[in-house]
């Protein structure tokens, strides 16, 4: 059993959290303490989370819910609030890839469902939970982003174009908690064996690539009460955390 009980008594809500990146990352949190509530659409896959969870001694609250539901987004947020009266994490994981093709050939309702998702969900989702996080005394919102919305690669416009829209999101809202407890950061987790990247990449050799796992410690560590980190990027393919530059004139 884990040891580490940083985060004992919190609250960590997790989209995406049926598989991936986001259902290590819920594991982690709960095995440092946190309380999960765990977003996905599939029910299946949040129970197997939940007896994860439970093996390590944890507790969740499973959240079945389309993050495109806007409204329910709302009312999870008041749901919250009743309940613990303040969030203290937000992971935001949740994603698609979209369609892969010339821009000119993207269906525009294929382009406003990977809008929908990758972007509105996480300002919705901001919208609905920053006073919860707020209330906490070191609230934490981390995005999972990608290296596409800086490589701009050909034929992955909706995907790259809405990660960058992403990224913008929570550079805003970073430089918005400046004077509050909430810090905000993204994550780059890189080339990662997950069901996104099998469906971008359907040739190549999952095995070579690391674990969902893997990155679940260095995300739990952005979710700490110590960590002071906002506004940035943190790349897990070098380890680094990165500084946006600004570009002037």
């Amino acid at each position: 059993m884990n040891e580490d009980k940083t985060l004992e008594g919190r609250i960590a809500l997790v989209t995406g959290a049926s598989r991936g990146i986001g259902y290590f990352c819920a594991k982690e949190l709960a095995a440092r303490g946190a309380h999960i509530i765990a977003v996905a659409r599939t029910a299946g896959g949040l129970e197997e989370l939940d007896d994860e969870i439970q093996k390590l001694g944890g507790s969740a609250t499973l959240v079945p819910l389309n993050l495109t539901d806007y409204e329910a987004i709302d009312r999870l947020g008041a749901v919250i609030f009743e309940r613990w009266k303040k969030l203290d994490i937000l992971l935001g994981n949740a994603g698609i890839l979209g369609p892969m093709s010339p821009l000119g050939h993207v269906e525009p309702k294929k382009f406003e469902e990977t809008m929908a998702l990758n972007v509105t969900a996480n300002w919705r989702l901001i919208r609905s939970l920053d006073p919860l996080l707020r209330q906490s005394d070191a609230g934490r919102a981390v995005f999972v982003s990608s290296s596409a919305a800086h490589k701009c690669k050909a034929y992955w416009g909706p995907y790259s174009i809405t990660k960058a829209a992403l990224e913008a999101l929570v550079r805003t809202y970073a430089n918005e908690n400046q004077q509050t407890n909430v810090n905000a950061m993204l994550v780059n987790p890189g080339r990662m064996r997950t069901q996104m990247r099998a469906q971008a990449m359907p040739g190549e050799d999952p095995e070579i690539l690391p674990h969902p796992s893997s990155i679940a410690s260095s995300i739990a560590d952005l979710c700490l009460p110590s960590c002071a980190l906002n506004g940035k990027i943190y790349d897990h393919p070098t380890g680094d955390t990165k500084t946006f530059i600004p570009l002037i004139g």
